[in-house]
């Protein structure tokens, strides 16, 4: 039963200190880290060709079609919708 304990019951503390590694091995875990290794090199090289594409300019355009313009109509009809002056200016 959840909660019950019996009369004169113990609790017992056991603290082990050791590595990740040594737990793994006095456990019979296997050791992963051959793998995780080559993992994290192909993110690593999935990253690096994703970052060689990057290009921040068209990404500007597709955001904001009208590019400074565009952000200055956004905030002014931020501001306008909030009532806020949110440029420091008032035309």
């Amino acid at each position: 039963m959840l909660g019950y304990r019996r009369e004169g019951a113990m609790k017992v503390r056991i603290e082990i200190d050791c590595t990740a590694e040594e737990a793994r091995a006095f456990l019979g875990m296997p050791d992963l880290r051959a793998a995780h290794e080559a993992m994290a090199r192909g993110v690593e090289e999935r990253v690096g060709e994703a970052m060689k594409a990057f290009d921040a300019e068209a990404l500007a355009k597709i955001w904001m079609p009208g590019g400074l313009e565009g952000f200055e109509a956004m905030r002014k009809a931020f501001g306008d919708a909030f009532g806020k002056d949110t440029g420091g200016r008032r035309e």
